[in-house]
């Protein structure tokens, strides 16, 4: 009898660990659907025309760099500059990018801005919302989302975004890449 209770307890756990991960989300991977947002923005660092907000749907036909992020992150701090060359230099030929900060303070989030002289788009999940549907396991942590929108690569950590193994791949992306 002993051995009929040891094997329906085995069985139990093992029903439970399965109903248990049937909850877990699907990893986001290359070549799913990038999750949609509407995300407040800093002031005056939207896409043209978007207001105060940034709606990833509406940014659908464009290469899209959705990198996360927080002011008290040192990593963060450092690839930023090389993020806003890499903006200033594809911008103009189909690509955005799209800070998304995971501070709870605003005023800490312009404060920084300012201070590092950034002018591409810088949107505001202080619950952190996005960042989790996103499965963010940490800052920075960058999406590159393709003009389809869906998810082209991860990437976890910092980099010197204008690099050429970065600005040549997303540049080879674009609409009117030559």
């Amino acid at each position: 009898m002993g051995a009929w209770v040891l094997g329906g307890c085995v069985l139990l756990v093992a029903a439970g660990l399965v109903l248990i991960g049937e909850d877990l989300p699907k990893r986001l991977v290359r070549g799913d659907a990038a999750p949609g947002f509407v995300l407040p923005l800093v002031a005056g660092t939207g896409p043209a025309g978007s207001g105060d907000w940034v709606d990833l749907e509406a940014l659908r036909g464009r290469v899209v760099l959705l990198n996360f992020w927080a002011t008290w992150c040192e990593p963060c701090e450092d690839e930023m500059p090389s993020m806003q060359r890499l903006y200033d230099r594809l911008a103009p030929r189909g690509f955005e990018l799209v800070a998304v900060s995971v501070d709870e303070d605003p005023a800490a989030v312009e404060a920084f801005r300012e201070r590092l002289g950034l002018r591409f788009p810088i949107a505001l999940d202080p619950e952190s919302e996005i960042a989790k549907r996103y499965q963010t396991m940490g800052f920075p942590e960058s999406l590159l989302i393709g003009p389809e929108g869906d998810v082209i690569e991860r990437y976890v950590g910092p980099r010197d975004w204008d690099a050429p193994v970065y600005s040549e791949r997303i540049a080879r992306l674009l609409p009117h890449a030559g």
